[in-house]
């Protein structure tokens, strides 16, 4: 019987033992051996990591927080952890209102750098609901830059998903057609309104929300947006891993400010977004930027005069 033991070695030990091993069993046997340790690499490469698990990132000066669940990563193997819920307003509120300042200042200077929406003219939640519904009207421009100022606030990486990772995890979440009535709102259960976050069932890793009730930024690969999922205003067929639209400029058409608002969107309150983070890990501090050296006097010092003649 062998006896494998997984201990950290060197290629060329690892080399060494690989050919030591043929030997032994031969060299058919050696080839199935091969094969099934790929086999295992390759579910291993699909597969989450057992040792990730969910945290909750506070929001400091303030008593909120977001539930962020580890998603299984791509083939790349890159683990991430995504928003349980798509971000509720009284989250967003935070980055826009400043409530995590106390006298124009928060605890964090390079989070008080980020230029933070502008409030918007009118109620953006479109009477629908606000604490504890999903933020709606959203722009692309305003999601990027609400996990540009949490990364800033929280040392963590933040980000909207990209489209390949939104498929991926909506994929895992292993909902059948006939079961959409009970994880998600659309055009036949939400009475034309989004509805509270988490009020549906999740589905398979924890998650709520990715089909239906508002649908959600992500990145695609040329780095603009797009929304996936659908959004209570679709039919049933018009919701699911595959539903995606691009940014439009129709989604603002009506703004009456000149010029139209980057952060909110006058005609789509159906949507919104979810954020990514790159892991738990906070990001290391920047290098402290040296001191100015003292600038070089303009004015030469003056030549000394000239002694008189004896």
């Amino acid at each position: 019987m062998l006896d494998f033991q997984v201990k950290p070695m060197s290629i060329t030990t690892l080399i060494d033992r690989v050919w030591s091993l043929a030997m032994v069993v031969g060299a058919g046997a050696f080839i199935m051996l091969v094969m099934l340790v790929m086999l295992v690499m390759l579910v291993m490469a699909f597969a989450q990591d057992p040792t990730a698990k969910s945290f909750k990132q506070s929001i400091t000066g303030t008593a909120c927080a977001i539930e962020m669940i580890p998603v299984a990563p791509l083939s790349s193997g890159k683990q991430i952890w995504m928003s349980q819920t798509e971000i509720p307003w009284e989250v967003l509120d935070i980055c826009v209102y400043g409530f995590d300042k106390t006298d124009g200042k928060s605890d964090s200077p390079a989070a008080d750098a980020v230029t933070r929406p502008t409030k918007p003219y009118i109620s953006m939640d479109r009477g629908f609901g606000h604490k504890g519904w999903p933020a709606n009207s959203v722009s692309f421009h305003n999601a990027k830059g609400f996990c540009q100022w949490l990364s800033a606030k929280t040392g963590r990486s933040y980000r909207l998903p990209t489209v390949d990772e939104w498929k991926h995890a909506c994929e895992l979440s292993k909902i059948a057609p006939d079961m959409l009535k009970d994880h998600a709102w659309f055009e036949d259960n939400s009475d034309n309104a989004s509805h509270k976050i988490a009020t549906k069932k999740a589905d398979a890793q924890g998650l709520y929300d990715l089909n239906g009730n508002l649908a959600e930024w992500c990145v695609q690969a040329d780095g603009t947006g797009a929304v996936l999922g659908g959004s209570y205003r679709d039919a049933v067929d018009e919701i699911g891993c595959q539903a995606i639209h691009s940014n439009s400029p129709k989604w603002n058409q009506t703004d009456p400010q000149i010029p139209r608002s980057v952060w909110w969107l006058a005609d789509a309150g159906w949507i919104g977004f979810r954020i990514v983070c790159d892991g738990p890990e906070r990001m290391p501090d920047s290098p402290a930027i040296p001191a100015v050296p003292p600038a070089i006097p303009a004015v030469p010092p003056a030549i000394p005069a000239v002694p008189p003649a004896k």
